[in-house]
């Protein structure tokens, strides 16, 4: 296992690609993730000459309940190739990855996962969900609040607007756990629109919403065109839509409702609290589903837990079980309110047993304690414990991942 070079990053990055399926990225799209390439954080093993897996992070700020900005590992292109498989190479890539992460100083590894089951036993658990929604526009009014009209919408070129969006999307960081404050280049992510990767769709658009002169929200969507005898019925990709208020953001999916030879919008990966569904007048037309989406793995149990605030006061012992990362395991005691929160090492009895897996699927607020006890994965050792522990580690925003990585 050796960190990987600049001059081997194409070799690297073909046996990426072969590990998930062999269907290579658009030549954008690769040019794209070899500039936002961390060349210290990636990992190739080798069998003789050939890359056989590969691994690596990404730094990013992560928002925890509370607003701050924590530093974190996100971690990407993990892989090992079929011939290699049941050697033990995932495991000696996370352990090594993890101990990296640990001396870097870094309380958080997060990561998005292709096949969640094989995360678990690393210790990273699911934190966060996504909503998607596919929207019957026919039979649904378009959402409408007081002042809509007020808003100023804008068809704009999707590149020439990132730095407008990048603006929007700044500002609603702080206020949502889970939201990524982004490094230089993934702004560009979401603009990325290469013909062999639309399915069918057309072109990305960007619609712009300005409230006296002031870009407040935006939508970036595709339509995908359909006809057959009745008539066109297209559907609306919405690949993001952010708004910094309430109006802008009804003002956005109004205009959405009502492009032309359309008759449903579609979005994936958004909140579990997202308003839209509250904003249409039946919400079985809006066919919800939600599938998991970030899982993060506490490296610190002490300073990830001393990070982040607490919505009720809170004082308690945690004994955390973590075979993989051994200097988690053992008693911590917990003591936060809404201003702030010291985690140490303690001796005294524990109030919960729980392992590190199910402290990354609380830590932000989206999974309850309580949930996770009734699935026999947190024990109570003292009455009432949980109960107020579960209060405590709750948020009143859902935890969220705004994308991928």
């Amino acid at each position: 296992m050796q960190p990987l070079r600049w001059a081997e990053w194409d070799a690297w990055f073909d046996t990426l690609d072969v590990a998930f399926g062999g269907v290579a990225d658009a030549p954008e799209r690769r040019a794209w993730w070899r500039e936002v390439t961390e060349i210290d954080r990636m990992l190739a093993v080798r069998d003789g000459a050939d890359t056989v897996a590969t691994g690596g992070a990404f730094s990013f700020g992560l928002t925890v309940p509370g607003g701050v900005e924590l530093p974190v590992a996100g971690v990407t292109a993990v892989s090992v190739l079929p011939t290699h498989r049941r050697r033990g190479v995932l495991r000696s890539m996370m352990r090594h990855q993890l101990t990296d992460v640990h001396e870097r100083g870094e309380a958080l590894a997060v990561l998005t996962a292709s096949e969640p089951a094989i995360y678990g036993r690393f210790g990273y658990g699911v934190a966060t969900q996504g909503l998607a929604m596919t929207v019957d526009t026919v039979r649904l009014a378009a959402p409408d609040l007081p002042g809509v009209d007020g808003v100023r919408l804008r068809l704009a070129d999707p590149v020439a607007t990132v730095p407008d969006c990048e603006r929007v999307y700044a500002q609603l960081v702080p206020d949502r756990p889970g939201m990524l404050a982004r490094r230089p280049g993934w702004e560009r992510q979401g603009v990325l629109d290469p013909e062999s990767e639309r399915d069918g769709a057309g072109m990305l658009q960007c619609v712009l919403a300005e409230v006296d002169g002031e870009v407040r929200g935006y939508a970036r969507y595709a339509v995908t065109p359909e006809w057959d005898r009745s008539g066109p019925h297209g559907q609306v990709n919405v690949r993001q839509v952010e708004a910094l208020d309430t109006v802008v953001y009804a003002a956005l999916w109004r205009y959405l409702f009502g492009i032309d030879l359309t008759a449903s919008v579609a979005v994936r990966g958004r909140p579990v609290d997202d308003p839209l569904p509250h904003l249409v007048a039946d919400q079985r037309r809006c066919q919800l589903g939600l599938q998991e989406a970030l899982f993060i793995r506490p490296v610190d149990v002490g300073a990830a837990l001393a990070a982040r605030m607490y919505r009720t006061p809170v004082e308690v012992v945690l004994e955390v079980a973590d075979d993989f990362c051994p200097w988690n395991a053992g008693r911590w005691r917990l003591s936060g309110d809404e201003k702030g929160a010291a985690c140490e090492r303690t001796s005294d009895p524990a109030d919960l047993a729980l392992s590190v897996r199910e402290l990354g699927s609380a830590y932000l607020g989206g999974f309850s304690l309580a949930a996770l006890a009734g699935a026999g994965r947190v024990r109570e050792l003292r009455p009432g414990a949980l109960a107020a522990a579960t209060l405590a580690f709750g948020s009143d925003v859902a935890p969220w991942l705004p994308h991928g990585f």
